[in-house]
């Protein structure tokens, strides 16, 4: 028995001209992370007509390496086939010896069968006619039918061999990764900006995070929970940069020198100009946040306003129109959630305001940091900078 698992992309089909650099990023995503499973010669890969192939030589690290192909960004669906040689016995001994197993246990089925070389002598319907037959006679307690089946069987005759598979999965979808330029997540300990990471990565975006500091007000626990999240994206991204810096000094002068209510809005305008800066030196394009509209005082609309005219770059917030319980099925779907919901706080709820401004207006705001040295402070701030990289 040999075993391929097919995949489908979506969206590259569309891309014209440019289709073939997708196609190119997506097969050496696919080869770089089948050889990490695999190993370099542990598997046939080839590309043909918008379908992609692995073939494992050792048939036993199938499910592990389709387990790992779900999470390329760029395939829509996927399956596990049996392959067989290209005529009707082939096909029907290979249908017979491993569908029923599949089928066994559903109220009904039908038989798809699809033609890519057009010399095969069976037509579609002849095959599915012949497929389904042989099978619903060997499971005769499966109803077959062709309207609303519960699974579908399909034979579809490619190139160089027969495939044939009962059901298949959703892939991750959208873009390859790295097909979309390099954007730098401010990633907290929260639910929220891992989500957002991986929301910006499935549309091709390279990822880069930084994370704001404020020892000794948060753990090293929290930065460990920081790296934790970012290997949860390392399934996605295979590898993540986290750039550290130390808001401490920043958190202090704030206290000391503003009006409560503002502390939270003005740490923010720290937070961007010195994530601006540190996407400069990364060659980050853009900005990414986990904000969502209105959830807490600072992602009022008013409140994202201040503090987006302290950058000057693209600020990407896709879980801006998202309600929480949209981003928990989200953060549990990439196994974010129980990282983030652990008790080790970020630098966000150190010196957190009893009333915080909701509705702030920016010449208040400007004036209630007027005693803080910005340009010293966020200078300060990012000699701070450490960094490593996260691994999958």
């Amino acid at each position: 028995m040999t075993r391929t698992i097919l995949m489908k992309y979506g969206e590259l089909i569309l891309k014209g001209a440019n289709k073939r650099s997708f196609e190119k990023l997506l097969c050496d995503r696919i080869k770089a992370r089948m050889t990490r499973v695999l190993g370099a010669q542990g598997f046939e890969f080839e590309c043909m007509q918008s379908t992609l192939y692995v073939t494992p030589k050792d048939d036993s690290m199938v499910e592990e390496a389709y387990e790992d192909l779900k999470r390329i960004f760029g395939i829509v669906s996927l399956c596990i086939s049996y392959r067989a040689e290209k005529n009707m016995e082939d096909i029907l001994r290979v249908s017979l010896e491993n569908i029923p197993k599949h089928i066994k246990n559903c109220r009904s089925f039908k038989v798809d069968a699809r033609r890519s070389d057009k010399q095969f002598p069976l037509t579609s319907p002849q095959i599915m006619a012949e497929v389904g037959g042989e099978l619903s006679e060997l499971c005769p307690e499966v109803k077959v039918d062709v309207v609303h089946p519960e699974i579908v069987v399909r034979v579809e005759i490619r190139e160089k061999y027969a495939y044939i598979h009962a059901g298949n999965d959703h892939g991750a979808g959208g873009m390859p990764y790295l097909s979309n330029g390099r954007g730098l997540l401010l990633l907290s300990g929260g639910i929220d900006s891992p989500v957002a990471g991986y929301m910006m990565a499935k549309r091709g975006v390279e990822i880069e995070a930084v994370h704001f500091e404020s020892f000794p007000y948060t753990s090293e626990r929290a930065k460990e929970k920081v790296i934790a999240l970012a290997k949860c994206l390392c399934k996605y991204t295979d590898k993540i940069r986290i750039h550290f810096v130390s808001l401490t000094e920043i958190q202090e002068a704030i206290r000391d020198n503003c009006e409560e209510d503002y502390f939270t809005l003005i740490l923010r305008r720290f937070m961007m100009p010195i994530a601006q800066r540190v996407a400069e030196k990364c060659n980050a394009q853009a900005l990414i946040t986990g904000e969502s509209i209105g959830q807490v005082a600072s992602q009022t609309m008013s409140a994202i306003a201040v503090t987006d005219c302290t950058a000057t770059i693209p600020v990407f917030r896709p879980c801006i129109g998202m309600d929480k319980e949209e981003i928990v099925e989200i953060a549990r779907k990439i196994d974010t959630f129980e990282t983030s919901i652990l008790p080790y706080e970020d630098c966000c709820t150190v010196f957190t305001p009893r009333h915080p401004r909701t509705k702030p207006q920016l010449e208040k705001v400007i004036r209630a940091e007027k005693n803080l040295d910005r340009e010293a402070l966020i200078e300060k701030a990012l000699d701070t900078m450490t960094d490593m990289v996260v691994e999958l």
